[in-house]
């Protein structure tokens, strides 16, 4: 039986959504061929195969076309190593993470002056450098996509958050919207349906 995933002029995240259904009818070593129409759409199908340890081959067919070819596997010994190595790392710097996650969906704080809103974003994210426990994840989206990109004033922040092990993740629609898709210079490129199914697992969400 062959797979095939159409997610041409599909927005973020039914490309994902799509492909997740039809891997779920599938069994190890079958491939689904997946047609999309942008970049960063093939990004996030790479992140999502490998976060569940499927292999995938993306090719640019023509302009605004690309084709994902995604082979399901199992989690082998390797794998499972790594998830436990993971997870001991995680366990002996338990005290300076917690299950919290922010999400920052403007480049300015609160409602004003614009001004003065990214005077208090910047201070907001400095301020989370300065805690005694650091946020699990933090997720940019809509005009905070500004933040993680080549000429914030934030972006040391958030480099150094990355490197404490919090992780930095920004909407790929909202970057590719603004034309910052090249510009993204801290953390990684994620999707509407990662960002809805963190959230919802986060603890507590700080929205600043």
């Amino acid at each position: 039986m062959k797979h095939f995933v159409d997610a041409r002029g599909l927005s973020c995240p039914l490309p994902v959504v799509h492909t997740k259904n039809e891997i779920s009818l599938m069994k190890e070593g079958e491939a689904v061929e997946v047609l999309v129409d942008n970049e960063i759409a093939v990004q996030n199908l790479t992140k999502f195969a490998n976060v569940r340890n499927h292999s995938i081959k993306a090719e640019k067919l023509a302009e605004n076309e690309f084709r994902a070819v995604i082979t399901v596997g199992r989690k082998g010994e390797e794998a499972e190593e790594k998830e436990k190595d993971t997870a001991n790392e995680e366990s002996c710097s338990v005290f300076r993470r917690n299950h919290n996650v922010v999400a920052i969906s403007s480049d300015r704080m609160g409602e004003g002056e614009e001004a003065l809103g990214k005077t208090l974003m910047k201070a907001f994210l400095f301020a989370l450098t300065k805690q005694d426990s650091y946020p699990e994840a933090i997720y940019l989206y809509n005009s905070g996509a500004f933040l993680s990109c080549e000429g914030s004033d934030s972006l040391e922040d958030l480099k150094f958050l990355e490197a404490e092990g919090v992780s930095v993740y920004t909407c790929g629609t909202c970057l590719n919207f603004y034309g910052l898709t090249e510009s993204l210079a801290v953390g990684c490129v994620t999707n509407m349906y990662d960002i809805v199914e963190n959230l919802s697992k986060a603890e507590k969400i700080i929205k600043p």
